[in-house]
């Protein structure tokens, strides 16, 4: 089993480089546990056995099994803003909506396992204050992305009256993936669910009058 990745944290560039290694494969196995087994049945030993490191490691980059699993949350939720700001982003100032749904859609973080931790940390967050405040910085995040380029776009292209402000309108986006990943948890079919999202942000971004990408199901 590993060391503990370099002790302190203002050592040398080469200690620091293995301290980054060891914190990524640490939230690398993390993820898959906390995936596997949910975040409240997961020790911090099982984390350690599963990224091949020592308590010691554990401890010299996070003080507590929460904090891992909050930095976890972090880094996920920050790829999907991310990507959907650069998927946005591709199109110039036009909104193009097919060609942009078809960027999102494409890009966008479908994966089972992510939405089985971020349902746990959504948990967490509806009976800690503290922890609901960290999710909906984060959404609120993805929500200027969305929200911004829209908002860009105001002038090239108009937006569905019923929609209201570009505000109203990265509301409805979010909440439009938000209901295709409940659907995903509970079939697992990634194929359907990139489908269904594809023909929701169509109808919510014109005016309906766009050729479905997929039929209704479950």
């Amino acid at each position: 089993m590993a060391g503990d990745g370099g002790t302190g944290r203002g050592g040398t560039g080469r200690v620091t480089r293995r301290r980054v290694r060891t914190r990524a494969d640490l939230l690398r196995a993390a993820f898959a546990v906390f995936a596997a087994k949910g975040f409240g049945h997961v020790s911090i030993e099982q984390v350690c056995e599963a990224a091949g490191y020592s308590r010691g490691a554990f401890y010299s980059n996070f003080a507590t099994l929460d904090e891992l699993f909050f930095a976890l949350y972090a880094e996920r939720a920050g790829l999907i803003a991310e990507q959907v700001s650069a998927a946005l982003a591709g199109g110039g100032p036009d909104l193009d909506v097919p060609a942009t749904v078809d960027r999102v859609t494409e890009v966008l973080l479908l994966d089972r396992d992510w939405l089985l931790v971020k349902t746990d940390f959504l948990v967490r967050a509806a009976r800690d204050p503290d922890v609901s405040r960290t999710l909906l910085e984060h959404r609120a995040a993805l929500r200027r992305a969305i929200a911004d380029h829209l908002d860009r776009a105001r002038g090239h292209t108009e937006l569905p009256a019923v929609l209201g402000t570009v505000e109203d309108a990265a509301h409805a986006v979010v909440a439009a993936y938000d209901g295709v990943t409940v659907q995903l948890l509970l079939d697992g079919d990634v194929e359907h669910a990139r489908a269904w999202l594809k023909q929701l942000l169509t109808a919510l971004l014109t005016d309906g009058s766009a050729e479905p990408a997929a039929h209704r199901r479950g």
